[in-house]
């Protein structure tokens, strides 16, 4: 497991309908939803990330992505713009009409 707990218990079914089973089972259905809603803790010597996105459009809070060679976080409250561009000049314009 990637993560240090321990995996839940899943009774063996008996021969005909026991409602204890039936408990057992649905606890430890509910056991295991908790856990995989549960993120959990990281420490890592080492980490590799691969085909990360290049902006946060369509990301959930809390998901990297790279922009410029950096590695974001995507927040709720704080938009990266994408595909921004300027131009400016200076100068005038003149328009003649016959």
């Amino acid at each position: 497991m990637s993560r240090n707990i321990p995996p839940p218990y899943f009774p063996v079914p008996p021969v005909q309908y026991d409602q204890r089973y039936f408990s057992e089972l649905a606890r430890a259905f509910s056991v295991f939803v908790d856990q995989q809603r549960n993120p959990g803790e990281g420490r890592n010597t080492k980490l590799v990330l691969t085909q990360l996105p290049n902006s946060d459009y369509g990301l959930e809070a809390g998901s990297l992505f790279q922009e410029d060679g950096f590695v974001k976080i995507a927040l709720i409250n704080r938009a990266n713009i994408v595909g921004t561009t300027s131009t400016g000049s200076v100068g005038s314009v003149t328009v003649s009409t016959p």
